[in-house]
């Protein structure tokens, strides 16, 4: 795979259900409604899906060895989520996109193997993102 690092930007905003403490995932939605049972979403609204990604993008996500980092924005707080790319990866869903740290792979998977989950961002973060905080999410993969 060429070094040339391909870049994603999905704005969202949080929502007052945003508890972020799902152990293995984490997902921003396109969905303006968030239950208390959506215990891995961050983000809802969002202008982006992975059906929308540049397909250079998608094709680099493809790679079992790119390194693919998720970096989540709002109310002056960052966190940043690593994980890889997978040849399982379709980028199809037009619906959410999903950070695992398992190897399991759907339409909405856009990395697996993450080294954090909803469960482990800052809670100032969380907290911001409960508050209805705007959130940039930027995905970036080598």
């Amino acid at each position: 795979m060429s070094s040339e690092v391909r870049e994603e930007v999905v704005r969202a905003v949080g929502h007052e259900h945003v508890s972020a403490e799902h152990a293995s995932t984490f997902e921003v939605t396109s969905d303006d409604w968030l239950t208390p049972a959506g215990d891995c979403i961050v983000g809802v609204e969002a202008d982006r899906t992975p059906a929308d990604f540049a397909s250079g993008f998608v094709d680099a996500c493809r790679d079992a060895e790119a390194t693919v980092t998720a970096t989540l924005e709002a109310a002056g707080i960052e966190a940043t989520v690593a994980g890889r790319g997978d040849p399982g990866l379709t980028f199809d869903d037009d619906r959410s996109l999903v950070a695992r740290t398992s190897d399991y792979v759907d339409g909405r998977t856009v990395m697996v193997d993450a080294d954090a989950a909803a469960g482990d961002l800052h809670r100032k973060l969380v907290t911001a993102l409960s508050r209805g905080a705007p959130l940039t999410l930027t995905l970036r993969v080598e």
